[in-house]
């Protein structure tokens, strides 16, 4: 690797929720620097998650976040001219990243619908432990369980 590794920046706390996480869903969803918008969009889904729910829409964010947030993920290493795809435990960081973008993912693959109303559906399927980014998970999870006999391979 050259250079040297990119600085952590701070990102400040969201203005509605005062919430680390909450920005940092804002800055994932966010596009080519349009935060307002990206505000919107998430705001906009709590406030339907608070209408369809009767539900305070940080603990059914939280909760869907921990239920989409993996334990362990696979990399791909080449040893002997072979490759083996070797399960590793997922750091907190990365876990977190990886659940935004398996939500704002599958939010996004939903047509006909705005944004808002697309991210609401997916946090509320991922509270009750359904939805596409919870398949992913699962689809991930598997793929550790059937390789880790080759866990020995990690470093």
């Amino acid at each position: 690797m050259r250079g040297k590794q990119a600085t952590k920046r701070k990102i400040l706390a969201d203005p509605k929720f005062n919430s680390l996480v909450i920005a940092k869903l804002i800055n994932h969803i966010m596009e080519r620097g349009k935060k307002t918008i990206a505000q919107k969009i998430v705001y906009g889904a709590f406030d339907i998650i608070r209408q369809k729910t009767k539900q305070d829409p940080l603990e059914v964010f939280e909760q869907a976040l921990k239920n989409v947030t993996p334990e362990v993920e696979i990399k791909s290493k080449r040893i002997g001219g072979a490759n083996y795809q070797i399960p590793f435990p997922v750091l907190r960081e990365r876990g977190l990243a990886l659940s935004f973008r398996w939500l704002i993912q599958a939010a996004r693959s939903k047509k006909g619908k705005p944004m808002k109303e697309k991210l609401a559906e997916e946090l509320m399927e991922a509270f009750n432990k359904q939805g596409a980014a919870i398949k992913k998970k699962e689809d991930i999870y598997r793929m550790a369980q059937a390789n880790r006999a080759f866990a020995h391979f990690a470093r």
